[in-house]
């Protein structure tokens, strides 16, 4: 039987793990907001109109920061109409919804509240602009004595919301996008917003729309374009990424060498225009969207328009979907230097992994496991893993490894966290971990993700079906750390300080 050799060292360590990687996405679209995090008159519903059982399983999964309110409704939405006590019901051209409006700004910044979980805020660079968005932040984060300041006191919030995190619109150059721009437009914009923000609050931290899609015909020439208008007024550029199963199962297993390779593009290109303008600045990078979406078959979907709150992707996730996820957080934490915030999209219902039924109950989907598995265990630095592993062929990527894997090390406790997944479709593969610097750790969890159907489930009427057991057989001896991976599975260890 073919093994898998990895190598890991605390003192070769990628960089520091953000919490901030281990975001989500709310967005008006679909039930994720109306029916997911929010839904008046529901058992579970408090006396705001939130839903307990979600808030409940937002905790569980760990996330950090939350996007809102989109996604490419920002780009047609104003925020006016989601303060106050009057609010208009609108057209959502971007989803081809009606938008009520009885969810909004203050609704969601006392949801995240209870989440515990940082607001990342996106403007609206698509139909509006500089007044509205320098407007929105004075409402957010003034103190008060202004007309808009007081009217967020007047509101309910006596407070500022002090919200840090700002998006400078969403994929504009998009032509789905409402208000789509070309690169030189959106640069000078976004240059100009950036610098209005700012006067208002110099705090903040401003993430700059990078291409909405690798295969994007102008993908990098975008990025280089906006960079060169932004590169000394923001801290983040975006990139998007989402991935399918569309041909043989091994290449969509192993769709993490194409989001490495994205990301690598992205930061060669910001390091170009680093270079050009020879500034001591590095670029961090904002990958608030990502995920599995099965994006071919909502575009066959026959949709009615112009419904509140529609059923739109909600698509059901499978253990192959979560092993795929779980490969996707491995990449994230190889390029933990770079990525300082990323959002999982999105969190209920839409491409997401809690699930909801109107007026019924609330569960896990199968990638649920994963993201809770790494927002919980992966603190301190990343590390370097040295991988040696038996190959898969696969159409897209040529042969690729089998076994990938993550680690990360707490200087503060001493604990390492592993995180593995074998993307082989039959073998179950033998693993053995050196761990330097090993000599005082036992192992305290160790879970696997793994099921003898791949295509299993969970619904409302199983949410059990699919749902990680407790590792078995694992041997830490003389720094060497022995285990066996079964086939399509997701596993976590964690090794924790033995203290007199």
């Amino acid at each position: 039987m073919a093994q898998a050799s990895l190598t890991v060292d605390p003192d070769f360590s990628i960089g520091r793990i953000d919490p901030r990687l281990f975001g989500s996405f709310v967005e008006h679209l679909g039930r994720c907001v109306y029916e997911g995090i929010y839904e008046p008159g529901h058992p579970a519903a408090d006396e705001h109109g939130l839903r307990r059982d979600v808030l409940d399983l937002a905790r569980e999964l760990g996330i950090t920061v939350v996007r809102y309110p989109g996604g490419n409704f920002v780009s047609g939405y104003r925020w006016e109409d989601g303060v106050g006590p009057d609010r208009p019901t609108r057209l959502d051209l971007a989803w081809r919804s009606v938008e009520t409006n009885a969810f909004g700004l203050h609704e969601f910044m006392g949801w995240i509240e209870q989440v515990g979980a940082q607001p990342m805020l996106a403007v609206n660079l698509g139909t509006r602009g500089v007044q509205e968005a320098a407007d929105l932040i004075e409402y957010c984060n003034f103190p008060g004595g202004t007309e808009l300041s007081d009217t967020r006191i007047k509101n309910g919030a006596a407070d500022p919301f002090g919200v840090r995190l700002w998006c400078l619109g969403n994929e504009v150059d998009g032509p789905w996008q409402v208000g789509q721009k070309s690169a030189s437009e959106y640069g000078r914009l976004a240059a100009e917003t950036a610098k209005a923000m700012r006067l208002v609050d110099p705090s903040i931290e401003l993430v700059a729309c990078g291409s909405s899609s690798r295969k994007s015909n102008t993908f990098a020439s975008w990025d280089a374009a906006v960079l060169e208008e932004t590169y000394d007024v923001v801290d983040y550029l975006s990139l998007h990424c989402y991935f399918e199963e569309r041909s043989d199962l091994a290449s969509f297993l192993a769709s993490a060498v194409d989001m490495d390779a994205f990301i690598g593009e992205v930061i060669a290109t910001c390091d170009f225009v680093k270079g050009r303008r020879r500034s001591a600045k590095t670029m961090k990078l904002s990958l608030d969207e990502w995920n599995v979406w099965y994006e071919e078959r909502y575009r066959a979907e026959r949709r009615e328009a112009w419904q509140r709150a529609p059923h739109l992707i909600e698509d059901e996730y499978s253990l192959v979907d979560a092993v795929a996820v779980g490969s996707y957080l491995i990449t994230l934490l190889h390029h933990a230097d770079r990525i300082s915030v990323a959002c999982h999209a999105q969190l209920v219902n839409v491409i997401a992994p809690i699930r909801t039924e109107a007026g019924g109950p609330a569960w896990r989907q199968p990638i649920f496991y994963p993201f809770a598995d790494v927002a919980r265990f992966a603190k301190g630095q990343s590390l370097q893993v040295s991988v040696r592993s038996p190959l898969m062929d696969t159409v897209a990527y040529g042969p690729v490894p089998a076994v990938n894997a993550a680690a990360s090390h707490d200087h503060e406790t001493g604990q390492v966290a592993v995180f593995l997944v074998n993307r082989d479709l039959q073998a179950t593969i033998p693993v053995e971990l050196t761990l330097a610097q090993a000599r005082n750790l036992r192992v305290s969890h160790h879970t696997v993700l793994h099921d003898d159907d791949i295509r299993a489930q969970n619904s409302a009427r199983d949410p059990q079906r699919v749902t990680p057991g407790p590792g078995r057989g694992a041997v830490l001896e003389d720094g060497r750390l022995r285990l066996e991976l079964p086939p399509v599975s997701w596993t976590t260890v964690v090794l924790t300080e033995n203290r007199r």
